[in-house]
Parts: structure tokens; sequence; C-alpha cells
């Protein structure tokens, strides 16, 4: 069985879904585990001073859209 890969696949639908409840977490699952770092830090830094849903939504809208090489 072959998984479809690229944005609207399956895969990052459920990367989505991940990073709706963590941010970074969808990337995580994608292996990007710097992206992971950086969305969730930024959000964690943000959502405590400002603006820290934009990068939740960024994070998110992210996973979703992510096509590998």
């Amino acid at each position: 069985m072959t998984e479809a890969v690229g944005q609207g696949s399956t895969g990052n639908v459920l990367a989505a879904i991940c990073s709706f409840f963590v941010p970074g977490l969808g990337q995580l699952v994608q292996g990007r585990f710097i992206a992971a770092a950086i969305h969730f830090v930024l959000a964690a830094v943000l959502w405590l001073v400002f603006m820290g849903w934009a990068v939740h939504l960024w994070s998110i809208i992210s996973a979703a859209r992510w096509k590998p090489r």
C-alpha cells in the first residue's frame, strides 16, 4: 500500500491536526525536527507575550501544506 505524499495527503492532514493541539507536533510527525522546535518555541514564547495564536495558526497551515522534496 502506498501512502500519498504532499499537500492534502493523509499524512499532512494528520500533521495539521497534531499541530492544532500542540504547535510543532505536526512538523515533528513529519520528521521535520528543526521546524518543529521553531514552531513550538515561538508559539510558547509568543503565547506568553502576544500573538501566540498567529504562530499556532502558522504551524497548522505549515503542516498541512508541506511537500517533501
